[in-house]
């Protein structure tokens, strides 16, 4: 690969983050270096880490501890940055082809990350990587800057008829 691209799945479907998982199995089954950074999700016990433990093709981070809807907003700046700095050594490594952002663009629209810093991580990124963003409404600056954008929309989903997340398929 000579040139490492920029890719966004964005929506308001369910499979974003199932989409840029399905790229990395892909990716490691060529030989990728992989890994997957999370933003604001704060299971560990979810499918893709019990997965990403049991099997081990890529590796998960993710810097929050619990539920991300009732912790304080100060917890989650602090988190968001420990993660942010996590990219940039991350990227700046050149251990890995590919670099999944999952939930990005949540961590920006909740007002913890803002869109400038985003811009300028992706201008420096190395040309060896290939960079996946994930989440809803990236900011129009953000979208130039890709490759690929993919927009999952939501048509019908038992959550609208009060169905709770369900293992293994949501989580």
């Amino acid at each position: 690969m000579n040139k490492g691209f920029i890719h966004i799945y964005t929506g308001d479907g369910k499979g974003k983050t199932t989409a840029a998982l399905g790229l990395a199995l892909r990716a490691t089954g060529q030989d990728f270096k992989v890994i997957v950074i999370q933003f604001l999700k704060g299971d560990h016990g979810c499918g893709e880490h019990l997965f990403a433990s049991k099997y081990q093709p890529f590796e998960i981070v993710q810097f929050t501890n619990g539920n991300c809807f009732t912790l304080p907003e100060e917890q989650l700046k602090e988190d968001v940055e420990k993660t942010f700095d996590f990219i940039k050594d991350t990227m700046a490594s050149g251990k890995y082809q590919m670099v999944i952002l999952d939930e990005i663009f949540t961590a920006m629209n909740r007002g913890l990350l803002e869109t400038a810093r985003v811009i300028e991580m992706i201008q420096r990124k190395p040309d060896s990587i290939e960079l996946v963003l994930t989440g809803r409404n990236p900011p129009p600056e953000i979208m130039e800057l890709a490759d690929y954008i993919t927009e999952m929309q939501m048509k019908k989903h038992p959550f609208t008829r009060g169905i709770k997340a369900r293992k293994g398929i949501e989580y």
